[in-house]
């Protein structure tokens, strides 16, 4: 099932993921009515073909799907570098199951029949840490190449002798480096420069590529 967007200029964009066309249409009418885009979808194929990278959204997400449980679709857009904020839903949830979807990075995990009010404050939740990666995003994409490589260095946890030792270049242009990516991501600390690079997946790149 892949029904058309329901459109609302400006709107965020929910997409579902869910084999069951009558839980579709009952979140879909719900999220419509709370002003969202909403696109729906049955198969894991059929929401990758139409999901857009780029644009903030959010993704509510059943746990017992056909192809690809949900658990195997967060995994497996953790790996195609598709950070987008996942709800997920379930008809039998277990504790052991929601604490690896939330340490995975997942906004909710919530139990079917799923209360109405506790469904739109994960996906609100969700929306907002898309936004806040799109800004991340943004501001990433200022970095030069060398920047980049200082960044993967610097959360690895090596010492500004040891970055330039690696890069070939001298401690002070070290420091230089690290003090223009920290102004040009607005970040205070180290701690803060390891959350964002966990959140760009920057961390997950090889240390020897720009």
């Amino acid at each position: 099932m892949t029904s058309p967007d329901t459109f609302k200029s400006g709107a965020d964009m929910v997409y579902l993921l869910d084999d069951e066309p009558g839980m579709l249409k009952a979140l879909q009418r719900l999220l419509t009515a709370e002003g969202f885009r909403v696109r729906p979808f049955t198969t894991m194929s059929a929401f990758l073909d139409a999901y857009r990278t780029g644009e903030p959204a959010c993704l509510v997400l059943d746990v017992s799907m056909p192809d690809l449980d949900g658990m195997e679709v967060q995994e497996k857009l953790h790996r195609d570098g598709l950070l987008i904020p996942i709800v997920f839903l379930t008809g039998r949830g277990s504790i052991p199951l929601s604490v690896r979807a939330i340490k995975a990075g997942a906004i909710d995990f919530l139990t079917k029949p799923v209360d109405d009010a506790d469904l739109l404050r994960a996906v609100r939740a969700g929306l907002e840490q898309a936004a806040d990666h799109a800004a991340l995003a943004t501001s990433m994409a200022r970095l030069t190449p060398r920047e980049r490589q200082v960044m993967k260095h610097v959360v690895a946890g090596r010492l500004n002798k040891q970055i330039a030792a690696e890069l070939g270049t001298g401690e002070q242009t070290i420091k230089v480096h690290r003090a223009r990516l920290m102004q040009k991501l607005n970040l205070d600390s180290v701690a803060d420069l390891v959350r964002a690079a966990e959140k760009s997946g920057l961390h997950r790149q090889p240390l020897a590529g720009g």
